[in-house]
């Protein structure tokens, strides 16, 4: 506008922020907003000295006045007024704000201990706020929020909770059935505005997706139910066909909007629809799909399955016509894509897909997996081994942050799992040592989001709260309990034990806004195993393989030794040393609660172990 444009350059310097790009920066002056206002959002305004003291904040602020409050153009004349006539006032406002948010942001750091009741309490505050007719927690907007899921399913597995399982069954399977799930072309949009799921706001993101194939795929896993196994497929097939670069990273997502308007690319008429296909396909179509007269969604309809009772049938016929549906829509009008390769969010995608390999079995899944880990290694890491935030036409930008190193290592640690190629250990190791010679304070416990060696702003955020993502904190606790596990090393597990503790501490009071720092806390508080693989071949045993398919995702690392990787996986885990390689055959070793019990060549013996074992992990340590 070019109005306030003129105001603008005439007073003030203008910076505008990508809160992806820049996260350290949103989460400073979000603070500032919510100490403010009482309250936050995007976009968000914020006035400050040049020294970065914020005076004045708000979220989004209209041009000209509007219900008696002053619109931007106002507001900059009279802040350009004061700052000529009375600057020491506004200096000192922003000078009292910023002690203020920096006392707030030093109160952190209290510890508590781990204790198995605070899921027992997280589990009962789930059910309080579920919604048994249509899933979910709580009312509208609805939030698909997959960590929850994980969470609950998890909780059911260690505690034999029923209740736990049918909160994610629901909420999962009525997701799929709603509009938040594109059914002609895959993917979930971010949110939906109803608590039915129907109508979402039509934004799909990465992060959204890769956590939602993780949810379905556990759900899969501990059911075998095919309705999940088809949404993790169809999703997956959604995020490699349109959201992956020919390098192999990963876009941010796609908009909402298509030719200025809200949802035009995903609705449809009847009057279209019978154009498109004729009058049969198209009345096939609508009545699967809940398509009619009126619509659902401003004189249009979203397709979805909310009344279809069929819904988990195959039906050849809308296979095909979605697939005629799909390419017609693409001819109609298209999508914005954001096409920004995220550290942190590619990390979630890595981890998703090497984890649907292991399900599912489908090499191309592990071969995106490995070729986006390749795309970070290449693009995203300097050459002091320090990642970056983002890429975008072939350019690398701004110091990594918290998120960027414990998403893209947990990534590393499922590569490794996948394919016990011990490269993806060794990263996974340095990535954690940078994360805590960087970000860790080692004073009062937890991460920083952004490092002590990037740009420093007027105070240093530490974000644990899971919101639409897991925050960097819980993230980092899965990291080092799960690192540690896997290398033995002491000095891990003692970090890992005191960020579950900083986590706990933070949950206590409302432990469902935590739910993967619970997930982590599972790793603590439940029984674990390892198995240690030692062979004179190369490659990991088919039996091998066989067990890890059979085994839920619960508490047991397993590494693999043989000649070709014993120096580098004994400089990752030095205990595997120990254990010698035989001239012929495999030997497994099988350790629970740091001891192992003697070596055996029978992978069935070892099978009915761990499955005694997991048996019992119902029962908790306390």
């Amino acid at each position: 506008d070019k109005e306030v444009a003129r105001i603008l350059n005439k007073d003030f310097v203008t910076i505008k922020v990508d809160r992806e790009e820049r996260p350290d920066i949103d989460a400073v002056y979000m603070s500032v907003c919510q100490a403010m206002t009482g309250s936050g959002g995007w976009p968000l305004t914020i006035f400050m000295t040049p020294e970065q003291k914020p005076f004045f904040a708000a979220t989004y602020i209209p041009k000209t006045a509007r219900y008696g409050s002053m619109g931007l153009m106002e507001l900059l004349e009279e802040v350009a007024r004061q700052w000529r006539e009375d600057r020491e006032k506004l200096i000192e406002s922003g000078e009292k704000i910023s002690d203020y948010i920096r006392k707030q942001a030093g109160g952190q750091g209290d510890a508590a201990e781990l204790s198995i009741d605070l899921l027992h309490k997280a589990a009962d505050m789930y059910l309080k706020s579920f919604d048994r007719i249509y899933g979910g927690f709580g009312s509208a907007p609805k939030f698909p929020a997959a960590h929850n899921l994980l969470f609950l399913l998890r909780y059911h597995l260690l505690e034999n909770d029923s209740r736990a399982l049918a909160m994610a069954e629901k909420t999962l399977e009525q997701m799929f059935r709603g509009g938040i799930l594109d059914h002609i072309g895959g993917g979930f949009s971010r949110y939906s505005t109803d608590n039915r799921w129907l109508v979402p706001h039509f934004e799909k993101m990465l992060y959204d997706n890769a956590l939602l194939i993780m949810a379905y795929l556990e759900a899969f896993k501990i059911t075998g139910r095919e309705l999940y196994k088809g949404v993790a497929q169809r999703t997956i097939a959604y995020v490699l066909r349109e959201l992956s670069g020919e390098d192999g990273g990963f876009f941010c997502g796609q908009d909402a909007d298509s030719d200025g308007i809200e949802g035009k690319y995903y609705v449809f008429t009847t009057d279209e629809l019978r154009e498109v296909f004729g009058q049969e396909d198209a009345q096939a179509f609508c009545d699967w799909f809940g398509i009619s007269e009126e619509g659902n969604f401003e004189g249009k309809s979203i397709p979805n399955l909310l009344e279809n009772r069929d819904y988990e049938n195959d039906n050849p016929q809308m296979r095909d016509i979605c697939g005629k549906l799909y390419k017609y829509r693409l001819e109609r009008t298209n999508l914005h894509l954001d096409d920004k390769v995220l550290t942190s969010w590619n990390g979630l995608i890595i981890k998703a897909l090497a984890r649907a390999y292991a399900v599912l079995n489908d090499i191309n899944y592990l071969n995106s997996a490995e070729n986006g880990a390749k795309f970070i290694s290449e693009n995203l890491t300097d050459r002091n081994g320090r990642l970056r935030v983002r890429w975008r036409e072939h350019d690398a930008a701004n110091d990594g942050q918290l998120d960027d190193y414990a998403f893209y290592a947990l990534a590393l640690i499922e590569l490794y799992k996948t394919t016990f190629n011990v490269e993806y250990l060794e990263k996974a190791v340095h990535f954690a040592q940078v994360m805590l010679e960087s970000f860790y304070d080692e004073e009062k416990g937890g991460f920083y989001l952004n490092s002590a060696e990037s740009e420093q702003l007027i105070f240093r955020p530490k974000e644990v709260y899971d919101g639409a993502m897991p925050s960097g904190n819980s993230a980092a606790g899965m990291l080092l309990i799960e690192l540690a596990a896997l290398t033995g090393d002491t000095k891990l597990r003692e970090y890992a034990d005191r960020q579950l503790s900083f986590l706990a501490a933070e949950a206590e009071g409302y432990p469902t806004g935590y739910s993967f720092a619970l997930l982590t806390m599972t790793k603590a508080l439940y029984p674990s195993a390892e198995l240690v693989c030692v062979s004179a071949q190369t490659e990991v045993p088919c039996a091998l393989k066989s067990l890890l398919d059979e085994l839920p995702f619960v508490n047991i690392s397993v590494l693999f030794k043989t000649k070709q990787n014993e120096q580098q996986l004994s400089a990752c885990a030095s205990f595997t040393g120990q254990y010698p390689i035989p001239e012929k055959g495999v030997l497994y070793y099988l350790c629970r609660n740091g001891t192992c019990e003697a070596p055996t060549e029978d992978i069935n013996a070892v099978r009915e172990k761990l499955k005694q074992w997991i048996n019992s992990t119902c029962v908790p340590e306390n």
